[in-house]
């Protein structure tokens, strides 16, 4: 049989045979959920085969693919409180929103208890004996220590303790989850010489890996003299699967860090190829590479950067912008000054005064949109199959013989705004106060809004009937897409009032200039309720008159960046931004 010497890993007693049987089983398919999980390793369809180098390893072996979500990085953060007065779409609103709802219930599952405390300092033999006994669990012991290990980023000289007593236990043999295991706890201690051990290790023992092992040796080897080694096996990963956007993004950083600038860029090129969305510390890395740069190649290339942060409305975090303006103010011979400021209601910037892009769409744009949104949500019959032929057809001759609406109001979503008040004079608030500035309104409902109840009272209802245009739909029938094909009938200049994001919605938009626009509209178009005052005074919140995204005049850029503080979804906006502008 052949057999490794233990000697990379230095501590170790024991040679370390190669193993005929891998160990995957059901107990230990955690690998994969875990290196997906917490390691943010995405899924891929295939996964690579584990065989080894010798003949003498037949088994088959199955890696048990385990299913995690995604957490986008804009969907974390802190709890920092949003004022009243922010948009519907700034960022924190949606955490504040959250917090406000009694409601919501916390679903997670409890963390995994076991009265085992975990070592602080490397243990011998018959301490670890020790504490296998006194585990109480149906999981293999090993690897439930050194999962908890990982979680809690043990030391190297801990978890390389357990190794040597399982490797004593088992005849030299210590299994694939614990190496890989191991090989991320020296990964996150920046251990490189125990990285390259194991490295070695793999390398003789296994013809090929699954790409949670590839990403961490990887990332282990960038930062060491054998940093080319880690371009070699992103060449393995591509034999079998497209690699993930940390491969591309440590290989980049890999390559500055040992000034090999053309491989960088040329790997950036790669990553965008394959309509991968790069990290945003790869961006910054570039940046922050660039302040040791005088080329103005580079320097164009970095500014391609922020165009390309515009188009996919994208925001930098906030050590991002940092870079940014170091670099921008590093330039010889520009003069630059950067700052970081907000921008007003009216649109200008607090800092230097300048007015940003509106949030309108042209006519082109709106055009572009309306036949979009007509053909793949209104018409693509998926968000009608709640609601008959015929009643979609009388709702578009209704909308047809009535003149443009200003404003489409959700009356149920409406008039729930207020869980304390009834529902109809929330409704009948909304209307008449509205009315009252000549606006046409259009109020989309359901058909038992106009049956007697303690919450809905016909005498209020008939008094938003007088007021507005109504159509009320049957009980079942799906009201977004209403609102929608309403909104967009009736022209550029139509608001429409609901609390949904219509995220269902966007989502249904089949490119991501469609969904760009869909939410700039929206931003642009979207009243929220915020208030309701005595004498059934109703407080809007305002529609932002600009577009946050990256902009430029040529002697000015604004920048929205996220701050580290405040938790924003995915569907909201930065509120802060960094200003430059060359000084005059």
């Amino acid at each position: 049989m052949m057999t490794l010497c233990f000697t990379g890993i230095r501590s170790f007693p024991k040679l370390w045979k190669s193993n005929p049987y891998l160990g995957l089983s059901l107990g230990h398919s955690y690998l994969s959920l875990f290196l997906k999980d917490c390691y943010g390793i995405r899924e891929q369809r295939k996964w690579f085969s584990l065989k080894t180098v010798s003949a003498q390893n037949t088994k088959a072996v199955n890696l048990l693919v385990a299913k995690s979500r995604y957490v986008r990085k804009g969907d974390e953060g802190s709890n920092k409180e949003v004022s009243s007065d922010s948009h519907l779409f700034a960022a924190g609103a949606a955490r504040k929103r959250s917090q406000m709802n009694p409601l919501r219930e916390d679903h997670a599952l409890p963390p995994v208890r076991n009265t085992i405390q975990l070592p602080t300092k490397p243990l011998n033999s018959e301490e670890w004996d020790k504490l296998k006994e006194d585990f109480k669990g149906d999981a293999n012991f090993a690897s439930w220590i050194i999962s908890q290990m990982a979680h809690s980023r043990s030391s190297v000289d801990v978890a390389k303790s357990l190794l040597a007593w399982v490797a004593a236990k088992n005849n030299g043999i210590v299994g694939y989850d614990l190496l890989v295991r191991y090989l991320y706890l020296c990964v996150f201690h920046k251990q490189t010489s125990e990285v390259i051990d194991v490295y070695e290790i793999m390398k003789a023992r296994y013809k090929r890996l699954e790409p949670g092992a590839y990403t961490l040796l990887i990332q282990g080897l960038v930062h060491s003299d054998r940093w080319k080694e880690a371009l070699l096996l992103l060449e393995d990963v591509k034999k079998v699967l497209v690699p993930s956007v940390r491969n591309y993004n440590d290989c980049i950083e890999g390559a500055l860090l040992h000034q090999d600038v053309s491989l960088a860029w040329n790997l950036y090129q790669e990553l965008l190829g394959r309509d991968l969305i790069p990290m945003l510390k790869t961006l910054k890395a570039f940046f922050d590479f660039g302040k040791n740069v005088k080329d103005d190649q580079y320097s164009n290339k970095l500014l391609d950067i922020l165009l390309y942060l515009r188009n996919n409305h994208l925001y930098p975090e906030e050590s991002f912008a940092h870079s940014i303006k170091t670099w921008f103010e590093s330039a010889p011979g520009e003069q630059w000054k950067g700052q970081f400021t907000t921008i007003k209601e009216s649109g200008q910037c607090s800092g230097c005064g300048k007015t940003m892009e509106s949030i309108h769409l042209s006519p082109e744009e709106y055009e572009f949109l309306k036949g979009k949104i007509m053909r793949d949500v209104i018409d693509g019959g998926d968000q009608y199959k709640k609601t008959t032929p015929q009643e979609l057809k009388r709702f578009q001759n209704f909308v047809k013989c009535c003149p443009p609406f200003d404003i489409v109001i959700d009356g149920l979503n409406v008039a729930k705004t207020f869980p304390k008040a009834r529902e109809s004079q929330v409704l009948l608030d909304v209307v008449s106060q509205l009315a009252k500035q000549n606006l046409q309104l259009l109020v989309l409902g359901r058909k038992h809004m106009l049956t007697q109840h303690s919450r809905w009272r016909k005498d209020e209802m008939k008094k938003v009937q007088k007021q507005a245009s109504c159509f009320f739909a049957d009980n079942i029938s799906e009201d977004d897409p209403f609102l929608l094909y309403a909104t967009l009938q009736s022209g550029n200049h139509c608001k429409f009032i609901t609390k949904d994001l219509m995220r269902d919605h966007k989502a249904c938009l089949r490119d991501a200039k469609t969904q760009r626009l869909f939410f700039k509209w929206q931003q642009g178009h979207q009243l929220a309720i915020i208030n309701r005052l005595t004498r059934s005074k109703i407080t809007f919140q305002h529609i932002p008159s600009y577009n946050t995204v990256v902009q430029t005049t040529g002697d000015s850029w604004h920048i929205p960046y996220d701050e580290d503080t405040v938790e924003r979804y995915s569907y909201e906006v930065p509120t802060k931004w960094l200003c430059l502008h060359r000084k005059t």
